[in-house]
């Protein structure tokens, strides 16, 4: 770790809450936190946590929510803690869709319809082909995901679909034109894609490799359109042992910044090699 630029906090627009730590029902091999069904790194939260979250993020003028994981809809009381978000302000949640049956797909599009506040979902699946998502997520993983967005979209749900970019192929113009082409034939007129780059922290060091030694930031100033569009600049993280600088450092000791948001609003340094990825290659977490 080095030395690398600043970047300023002005506000809190949004708050992320890692509802289940690194719990989650697959161990992805490309998981830049190492989550999965054994994973204990980081705990899954309590109601009371969480709620004690969204009132201070509401407290400092937070504009919306992000429910991470490990996979949120693992939660025991997941539907109570999407409720005590939208009673607050705009959520989204981020989920792999396997736990997503008829029953849910339906309380969901419930609660899309019916939420004073907005209320979204960003489905994760990595390749338009079960040979592709699945080198990654795991056998049969391709399948149960794109019966869950079937059921999501006769429930009137259009969510986000995040592909990684665990493929060069999935780079090019024609992967997302593919991509948009297959989300139409599962019912959705309007899809929503987010493409991704990845991250070589957690799993994927062991799958591909981690950073080369180039692709490291310098204390050089970025540019300030690319600094205010940085998740560390308008956001942090909450998780059940403190608050970080943003989602992807959560197993990172040193990306801890106190107990509470109040205490974690202020500068930090783009110090770990992570960063690189959403200086560099344009990762936005969030939008």
């Amino acid at each position: 770790m080095g030395e690398g630029p600043q970047v300023s906090f002005g506000a809190l627009d949004t708050v992320w809450v890692q509802v289940t730590g690194t719990l989650c029902n697959i161990a992805c091999r490309h998981c830049f936190v190492s989550a999965g069904p054994k994973s204990t790194s980081i705990a899954v939260m309590s109601r009371g946590e969480v709620e004690a979250a969204l009132d201070e993020a509401v407290e400092l003028g937070a504009r919306d929510a992000y429910y991470t994981g490990g996979e949120p809809f693992m939660h025991p009381e997941i539907r109570a803690l999407v409720d005590l978000a939208l009673e607050r302000m705009p959520l989204t949640v981020l989920t792999n869709a396997l736990l997503i049956d008829d029953d849910l797909a339906g309380w969901i599009g419930d609660r899309f319809a019916r939420s004073r506040y907005s209320f979204d979902i960003r489905v994760s699946l990595d390749g338009a082909t079960a040979d592709l998502n699945d080198r990654v997520r795991g056998r049969g993983v391709y399948d149960r995901v794109v019966e869950a967005l079937r059921r999501l979209a006769r429930a009137g749900v259009t969510p986000v679909v995040t592909v990684v970019e665990h493929e060069d192929s999935l780079k090019s113009a024609r992967a997302r034109t593919e991509f948009a082409e297959f989300l139409r034939a599962l019912g959705f007129q309007r899809p929503r894609i987010k493409f991704l780059p990845l991250l070589r922290i957690g799993r994927e060091e062991r799958r591909t490799r981690g950073y080369l030694e180039r692709e490291r930031l310098g204390p050089e100033p970025i540019a300030p359109e690319i600094e205010e569009s940085l998740i560390c600049s308008t956001s942090r993280t909450v998780t059940a042992r403190g608050v970080w600088t943003c989602p992807i450092l959560v197993e990172v000791p040193e990306a801890r910044l106190g107990d509470s948001l109040r205490q974690a609003g202020h500068e930090i340094s783009l110090n770990w090699r992570a960063c690189h990825t959403c200086v560099a290659e344009g990762l936005r977490c969030a939008t």
